[in-house]
């Protein structure tokens, strides 16, 4: 099925979500993962509209770059090893998963101007994750602010892996709360604006509970024909 098409069925899904939750549509960032479809899948991906592509590994991202260039806004939204950060720092808008101060560091010696970096929460406490407890943020948020090339833009987080709404609203909700503290510290470095998370499964649950980005990637741009 063509991007274009899928698209039309989750833009509706995604205003539906809004409207129930008094939200306008403009607040929420459709990120298209790519990263397990061809350069031509991405490609039509913008070519549908969609302006924010996400991807997980260095090499993915750098290959889809060669030919896309900046076309796309670019999401880093995989686990970034340290080594790897001088590779994609100059071509990515937003990094998804800073989790440790040697990450930040690291950003800091290679970025060449502020960059917008969303910290990672395990909120669902599941060990197969990554991220940062929810009691180890504020702290962590609070240590960065001697980075000057890192903006804390918001957080990120994976819920389950389940059909059990009530405990995805659970994990959206708890990172929705870590941003309200956050947002009440009023640390200059730190507006925490944005709110990443929900993907094919639990997007809408996700809006609903206050994401501003939704990262979606098989129901979005898999299946290519």
């Amino acid at each position: 099925m063509k991007v274009a098409d899928k698209l039309l069925h989750i833009e509706e899904q995604i205003q539906e979500a809004c409207a129930r939750s008094n939200r306008k549509r403009e607040e929420v960032t459709l990120i298209a993962v790519t990263k397990y479809v061809t350069i031509e899948r991405a490609k039509e991906a913008l070519e549908a509209g969609i302006e924010d592509l996400g991807e997980n590994r260095d090499e993915g991202l750098l290959a889809k770059y060669e030919v896309l260039q900046d076309r796309p806004n670019w999401h880093y939204i995989g686990s970034l090893q340290t080594r790897k950060v001088k590779n994609v720092i100059d071509k990515i808008a937003y990094i998804h998963s800073l989790d440790r101060i040697s990450l930040a560091a690291e950003i800091q010696k290679r970025a060449n101007e502020p960059i917008k970096c969303l910290v990672q929460v395990n909120v669902s406490g599941e060990e197969s994750k990554h991220g940062l407890k929810p009691s180890e943020v504020l702290p962590f948020i609070q240590e960065l602010a001697e980075y000057d090339r890192i903006i804390v833009a918001g957080l990120m987080t994976m819920a389950p892996l389940t059909d059990d709404e009530q405990a995805l609203r659970t994990c959206f909700r708890g990172l929705k709360e870590l941003q309200m503290q956050i947002q009440e510290a009023k640390l200059a470095h730190a507006p925490c604006t944005e709110l990443s998370m929900g993907m094919s499964n639990d997007f809408v649950i996700a809006i609903e509970e206050g994401a501003t980005m939704i990262r979606i990637g098989t129901a979005l741009v898999g299946e290519e024909s």
